[in-house]
This record gives structure tokens, C-alpha cells and sequence, in this order.
């Protein structure tokens, strides 16, 4: 009898431990689906929600906004979605995939105009593209990133479109449109401004177009209508609202804006 005792207790004191320890010391997991133009910035702020949410993990999927909401719909497992565009988020809402009232605008870019830093091509306006001095214009496909959107409509706007349509290179997304500048493959690029800041070593920025000329890139977010984690999310997205998340927004350049709906 004594025995038996014994060795129920050796049993108990090496797998309670060990019971009580998976649950307290298991990590929540967020899954961020976020536009390209937001990686470093949304990276920083991650790590700082981190920091404030112990034991919770922030994991990214950065690419095209288009592209992130084509995996949604085939039900990739997404919790937030942060969008470069209002289009992307507003096909999503039609559809249900969103949870109700959570979508908010967090944050205002802009497109510029930029070269290769060591390049000598001496343009100063949006309305020199249609020289033959220029022959390859890169930009994001304008169906799957909100970026390629903006620029086709601010090119389309000032009358541009049908003179520099056959210099276009279409890349997937932002970045993708500053690897082409940064090698040297085209002669020209229009991204973010906050990307242009970010790769000021390997590009600059020659023009920005006129304030008015064309539907300034407000990025909305929001939390995904099967989300795993719904308080969490939540509270993700209220935390790049905050002081903190719209500071470090605001180091990468962006515009910030007023936590609203969208």
C-alpha cells in the first residue's frame, strides 16, 4: 500500500507540473495579414505589442493587398487585415468576412516619383514621363496593389496614362517596384513615400504630386470575422492606434489619423 502511495505521488509531482505549466506558459498567436508597404513599421510595432502582451506572438504575412485578400477568401487563416487601400477591405465587408465595427483608418502615405540614387536623369515632374528620355516606368499592378491604384489614377488624372502605358513594368507590389528602381532595371518607379524613406541609400524621390490630385492612401485595418483570437485582435488594432503604435507609424513616415471608422 505504502508503495502504491509512493509512487502516485512520484506521478503527480511530474505531470502536474508540467499540466499546470503548458496552460500558463502557452502563447497566443496572431496572424497579421498587413500591406507590403507596412512591414517595418508594423514589424516594430509588433515587437512593442509583444512587450506589453506577455506570452502573446505577432506572426506577419506581408505582400500585395490584393493578394492578401484573394488568401482570405480562399480561407487562409488570417486574424487582422491591414490594407493599403479601402477597395481590398471593402470587398471583404461585402462578403462577411469581416467582424462587424471593428474596421478602423489608421494611417495616410503618398506616391512619389523616384529614380536610382546614382541615376542622371534630371526629371523634376510627374509630366516628364512621356520624354523619350525615359523608357521603362515600374509600378505596382494596379489589380493587386492599392500602390499600382493610386499611381494609375494620378497618371490617368493629369492626362499621362495612354503617353507612358507601353514604358509600364508591372511589379507584384511596393517593394517589388523599388527592386526594379534600385537595380537599375527601369529608369523610374511611383511608390510610397515611406518606402522611398526607407531605401533613401538606394533610390530618391524626384517628384510628389500636388496635394488634391488624385485619393490620398488611407490604410484601414480590421479584425477577420473567423479570428481565433478576437480580443486580441482587437486590442492589436487598438494599440496601433495609441500613442506608441502611431509614433512608430510616424517614424516611417506616414501621415497618422484619427482612430475612426472606415
Amino acid at each position: 500500500m505504502r508503495k502504491k502511495l509512493y509512487f502516485l505521488c512520484l506521478l503527480l509531482s511530474i505531470f502536474l507540473p508540467l499540466i499546470g505549466g503548458g496552460c500558463s506558459t502557452r502563447k497566443k498567436e496572431l496572424i497579421v495579414s498587413a500591406a507590403a508597404s507596412l512591414k517595418d513599421s508594423f514589424e516594430e510595432i509588433g515587437k512593442a505589442f509583444e512587450r506589453e502582451n506577455k506570452g502573446t506572438k505577432v506572426l506577419f504575412n506581408f505582400a500585395g493587398s490584393g493578394f492578401l485578400r484573394v488568401q482570405i477568401e480562399g480561407g487562409a487563416v488570417v486574424d487582422v487585415f491591414a490594407s493599403a487601400g479601402e477597395k481590398d477591405i471593402d470587398l471583404l465587408e461585402k462578403k462577411g468576412l469581416i467582424k462587424r465595427g471593428t474596421r478602423r483608418d489608421f494611417a495616410e502615405n503618398e506616391i512619389v516619383l523616384i529614380s536610382p540614387a546614382r541615376s542622371k536623369l534630371d526629371l523634376h515632374s510627374f509630366s516628364q514621363l512621356s520624354q523619350p528620355v525615359v523608357k521603362y516606368i515600374a509600378i505596382a499592378d494596379p489589380k493587386l496593389a492599392p500602390v499600382g491604384q493610386y499611381s494609375k489614377e494620378f497618371l490617368e488624372k493629369q492626362n499621362l496614362w495612354k503617353d507612358v502605358e507601353k514604358k509600364i513594368i508591372p511589379a507584384g507590389d511596393v517593394k517589388g517596384v523599388l527592386d526594379y528602381v534600385a537595380r537599375g532595371e527601369v529608369d523610374v518607379g511611383i511608390v510610397y513615400r515611406t518606402d522611398a524613406l526607407i531605401f533613401s541609400k538606394a533610390v530618391k524621390i524626384l517628384a510628389v504630386p500636388p496635394r488634391g490630385s488624385y485619393t490620398p492612401p488611407r490604410y484601414p485595418i480590421a479584425v477577420m470575422k473567423n479570428c481565433r483570437e478576437p480580443a486580441l485582435a482587437e486590442e492589436f488594432i487598438l494599440f496601433v492606434s495609441s500613442p506608441t503604435g502611431q509614433g512608430i507609424l510616424k517614424k516611417y513616415g506616414f501621415r497618422t489619423v484619427a482612430l475612426g471608422n472606415g
